[in-house]
């Protein structure tokens, strides 16, 4: 049943609308009678529907018959229903009685509602925001509903603290919200509860980030899970203003503020586990546009093993973090992952005689026993100034979220070389490309050649869903063209394709690594003192066994673990 289905109607002023509208169009009333009406209502606070009744316009059957002819909705007499036997607390009473409806019951996500106007749009919105349900109408005769809601009224009182909830979201009137005092954008009800149910649907769906964004005519919220955006729900428009103060309050932010991007932090307890967020916000020609990001430190407690190292891979790059001194470096584009292998390493390096400080921009997983930095440039706290500072706090481990620039390139680098473990991330495409950045920064071949150990890079490739992955035939062609060796397609294994199950997203769930693990041989830091070109140190870490990411990424396709078509895509430079 939908919400609206009014089908064409004749010319008719633009502020006749709904109910009247169809009235007028079906000759129950004529325009003047009912702009009249319509006004009435409008002066009344009431619904178009009541006042009709109310001033002998209609009769209420006529009304409920006319409207559910019309709209080809189901009429229903609420003589038959036992107002005890109605769902209670599904919708709060004050909404109902505002809008004159009734819940009358439940059946997987949908909520059928009676009332006597189904062309009440905002009520729709504002049901299907407090409920997250989708409301399916149910026309009623509007004298018989009020009884019933008298009744109601009678029976269930409206809960402690109630009175306070403000429910007039979606009201036309509400375009002004910015001129509601602070108390009441930030803690109105609805806001405060949808906040929480996002924020909780996103951690259940593994979800990275939380997009809520304004447009000029509808609002939407999107999870990126596994690397994509996808909608979950799009509120009411009026809210948007009340939802940007919350999220600034809890996040220490300016709430006045909407001209300039802000940051801030904000945490929710979730079961046993308390989970950070990072707060971005932007503002856009229709309203502030806020970024969540989901820091939860758990992932970083997974261990090596949950990446998705090959065995040599992960045995290269153990060895590394456990030289006592030299750099090792993780590179990569956003959202490659690069932060948590960095966190997982610490992890593995995070014992009561060493002392590890790292410097992000912003901390992303904070982590007992490991002492974070913020950097914070408006201050004077650049990279660069922090790993200055560390060096007179007797450090064993220095973790730099990024190297920028030759400043601290070169701190970073002269720190490896006196007798400490340096970790940081670069972006680039892979890891001979780094070394060669690093020469093109600025720093000398000779220091780089003597302080960096080994370069991991690396993507994330989405992994299928083992509930409903299938078998799929790629031609020879195919897999030639993509890197496979000739006498790899020997038909002893067997790739798999996404097909998707109410288990998965499209056939995949969760995402694994990709990694080329890259150490610095001696032959290496010859070319690297030579200046030698990425296509030379490429072609002489191939000689030396080692993997590029396309090769890497064909592994978890031979292993099932992931589908070709995802590899091609994770790996297209």
């Amino acid at each position: 049943m939908p919400l609206s289905t009014t089908p064409p109607l004749a010319p008719l002023p633009n502020s006749l609308t709904g109910a009247a509208r169809v009235l007028v169009h079906a000759g129950k009333l004529d325009a003047a009678k009912a702009l009249k009406l319509a006004e009435s209502a409008r002066e009344q606070r009431l619904g178009f529907a009541a006042v009709a009744v109310n001033t002998g316009a209609l009769s209420a059957a006529e009304l409920a018959h006319t409207l559910a002819r019309v709209l080809a909705m189901p009429l229903l007499d609420l003589n038959a229903f036992d107002p005890r036997a109605l769902p209670r607390g599904v919708i709060d009473p004050r909404l109902a009685r505002q809008h004159q409806l009734v819940a009358l019951g439940r059946r997987g996500n949908r909520l059928f509602i009676a009332g006597a106007d189904p062309t009440d749009h905002a009520a729709a919105e504002r049901i299907k925001f407090t409920t997250q349900l989708t409301p399916e109408w149910v026309v009623v005769e509007q004298d018989k509903l009020a009884r019933l809601l008298e009744t109601l009224a009678d029976q269930l009182p409206l809960p402690p603290g109630s009175a306070d909830f403000n429910f007039d979201l979606a009201d036309e009137a509400s375009a002004a919200a910015e001129t509601l005092p602070v108390s009441a954008e930030v803690e109105d009800a609805p806001v405060v509860r949808f906040l929480h149910k996002m924020l909780v649907d996103a951690v259940n769906a593994r979800a990275s980030d939380l997009h809520f964004e304004p447009y000029e005519s509808h609002y939407r919220v999107r999870f990126r899970i596994d690397g994509e955006l996808r909608e979950v729900v799009q509120p009411p428009l009026a809210i948007k203003d009340k939802l940007a103060s919350r999220i600034k309050v809890i996040s220490r932010l300016d709430i006045a503020e909407k001209r300039v991007p802000q940051d801030g932090r904000m945490q929710l307890s979730f079961g046993t586990r308390t989970i950070d967020f990072r707060v971005s916000t932007l503002p856009t020609l229709f309203g502030e546009k806020i970024v969540i990001r989901i820091l939860d430190a758990s992932s970083a407690r997974l261990g090596i093993d949950a990446l998705g190292y090959e065995p040599e891979d992960k045995a290269r790059l153990l060895h590394a973090i456990h030289r006592p001194y030299g750099m090792v470096l993780v590179t990569g584009p956003t959202g490659s992952g690069k932060t948590v292998s960095l966190y997982t390493g610490l992890q593995l390096l995070n014992r009561p005689g060493v002392n590890i400080s790292t410097v992000e921009d912003p901390v992303e997983i904070r982590l007992s026993g490991i002492n974070q930095v913020d950097v914070n440039e408006k201050a004077g706290l650049t990279f660069s100034a922090a790993l200055r500072a560390f060096l007179r706090q007797d450090p064993d481990i220095l973790m730099v979220g990024e190297i920028r620039d030759l400043e601290t390139a070169d701190i970073a680098v002269k720190a490896a070389q006196t007798g400490h473990l340096v970790l940081s991330t670069l972006h680039t495409n892979d890891a001979p490309s780094t070394l060669t950045r690093l020469l093109q920064m600025g720093v000398a071949p000779f220091n780089v050649a003597s302080s960096v150990l080994l370069i991991t890079a690396q993507r994330l490739a989405r992994r299928l869903c083992e509930q409903c992955k299938a078998p799929v035939n790629h031609s020879r062609e195919a897999l030639l063209q993509a890197g496979f060796a000739a006498e790899e397609l020997d038909g002893r294994w067997q790739p798999y394709r996404a097909v998707g199950c109410a288990a998965c997203n499209n056939g995949y769930k969760g995402r694994v690594g990709l990694y080329q693990v890259m150490p610095v041989s001696e032959a290496l830091q010859r070319l690297i003192l030579a200046q030698g070109t990425a296509l030379d140190i490429a072609q002489q870490a191939r000689r030396e066994g080692v993997r590029d990411l396309r090769q890497a990424g064909l592994l978890k396709v031979r292993a099932g673990i992931t589908s070709l078509e995802e590899v091609l895509s994770a790996t297209n430079d």
